[in-house]
């Protein structure tokens, strides 16, 4: 069975291949025939190109990435091609060539770099359904606006504070329903509750009939993130892009009706309060829309698969999960005395769940690592990146490195008591202008959930693994079996 998955899921990837090869062809001849043209008017300039093997015609070292990806270890591609050629070497993958940074420095000036030296690159697929004005793909100063009024309000403590209380009553709403003995898939009740609570913050919408429709318009939506590139009547890329549709329909109503009012917005509810009451022509209500739906692309992949992967790695370490059951505990008893309801400060001062969340970051890689093309040719530590050429920063190698982390395959949230969050050898959050403005709030999301399960209930958990390609997940979706306890 697992032979024939992988058979099915290598011949998706020829086919992704084949397409890209298709789409990209006269990129790919324009790089070439550049390259030439350096070889004859400049061999000194070009021998700065980082070593490696562009493989097999067309479709490169793909299979091989993929293969890889699909196996336990997703970075044995990487490890083999930098005991041959270093940290940074050149590939071809995914339809074109590449140059493959496992080099803390080299990932780090990439991701520093504006829109003059680096952009965004992602498959077809996905610019199709983000679309031109996603936050994503816009470039310069329109980049800079969107991304710092999203990002200050996403660290506001109004919204911090808006959060922790529907989190929490969520939380204990779901976990009220949970009897002795019983199976629970947390990943599926992770990914349940952060999306309300997204979606709330995103765009103000509360539980209801439209909540509802949104959840099922955007669970066809983001069905299409990694699909084929085909955009004809019942593939999946024309129906995620119908849903995209309805969705940004819906979203654009709640923002005529906010613009309807036309008075300075004072206390902003959500993000669209936020964009609206700016008086920056560039932000239209295609775009403000567009963008509330990508911004709740992390209800999927990246906060509920945090919070899954906690409790996976705390399931396999005892003492860890001890001493993060002992800090919560202390915690909700001098809750008890006072009876007054946990703010956010009191869940971002748990050092040692922060210490888990860290690792389980680390550990977890959710975003292996990001793609960029070069716009001009580009010198990084004696390194030559051709213009057109894309670099591939992998995070995960660099999280993994045993030259950075002693132990680096081992659970291990004590390293951090002493060890800085340094933005060079720990980005599970990318970096530079284009930093994951919900960084915090994802740190909070999983703080309380972690605090509501072990103050609450103990548990075994189920056999499982996980799942690193196309998106890190838990392949049956972190089964644990649930007991209630009463800690006073």
């Amino acid at each position: 069975m697992a032979i024939v998955n992988w058979l099915q899921a290598t011949w998706v990837m020829i086919l992704v291949i084949a397409m890209a090869v298709m789409i990209t062809s006269p990129l790919v001849l324009c790089v070439r025939k550049s390259i030439e043209e350096r070889i004859r008017t400049g061999k000194k300039r070009l021998a700065r190109l980082p070593r490696g093997t562009l493989g097999w015609p067309l479709i490169g070292e793909t299979l091989d990435f993929i293969s890889c990806a699909y196996s336990p270890r997703p970075e044995s591609f990487m490890e083999k091609r930098c005991l041959l050629y270093g940290k940074v070497f050149k590939s071809h993958i995914f339809g074109g060539p590449a140059i493959v940074s496992t080099d803390a420095e080299v990932s780090r000036y990439v991701l520093q770099s504006d829109a003059k030296t680096f952009v965004p690159s992602y498959p077809k697929s996905l610019t199709e359904l983000m679309g031109k004005s996603s936050i994503l793909l816009i470039n310069g100063s329109l980049q800079k606006r969107v991304h710092g009024l999203v990002g200050a309000f996403f660290k506001s403590s109004q919204l911090k504070s808006q959060i922790t209380r529907d989190m929490q009553d969520y939380v204990e709403s779901s976990m009220n329903g949970w009897k002795d003995g019983e199976l629970v898939l947390i990943q599926k009740e992770a990914k349940s509750i952060v999306f309300q609570i997204l979606v709330r913050g995103l765009i103000g919408l509360g539980p209801g009939e439209k909540m509802k429709f949104l959840k099922q318009q955007f669970h066809e939506f983001i069905a299409g993130l990694m699909s084929l590139p085909i955009k004809l009547p019942g593939s999946q890329l024309y129906r995620s892009l119908k849903a995209k549709k309805k969705m940004a329909n819906l979203i654009q109503l709640l923002i005529q009706e906010k613009r309807k009012n036309n008075t300075k917005i004072r206390n902003p509810q959500d993000a669209i309060d936020v964009l609206i009451d700016n008086e920056d022509d560039g932000l239209t209500d295609d775009l403000i829309s567009d963008n509330m739906i990508d911004l709740m692309i992390p209800a999927e992949d990246s906060v509920p698969v945090l919070i899954t992967l906690a409790i996976k790695y705390l399931s396999e370490c005892p003492l860890a999960l001890q001493q993060l059951e002992e800090e919560n505990i202390q915690l909700k008893k001098k809750n008890l005395t006072t009876d007054e309801p946990l703010e956010w400060t009191d869940y971002m001062s748990l050092s040692f769940t922060q210490h888990v969340i860290t690792e389980t970051l680390r550990m977890g890689n959710i975003i292996s690592g990001i793609m960029r093309k070069a716009v001009r040719d580009v010198e990084i530590k004696d390194h030559l990146i051709p213009k057109g050429w894309c670099v591939f920063v992998y995070f995960r190698s660099t999280h993994l490195d045993e030259s950075i982390y002693k132990d680096a395959y081992k659970f291990n949230p004590w390293r951090w008591k002493e060890k800085e969050i340094s933005t060079n050898s720990f980005t599970p959050f990318g970096g530079g202008q284009r930093l994951c403005p919900g960084l915090d709030l994802a740190r909070l999301e999983a703080a309380i959930f972690l605090h509501h399960l072990v103050t609450n209930f103990r548990w075994v958990h189920e056999p499982d693994q996980i799942i690193n390609f196309p998106t890190v997940r838990m392949k049956n979706g972190m089964p644990i079996r649930v007991k209630r306890k009463n800690i006073i």
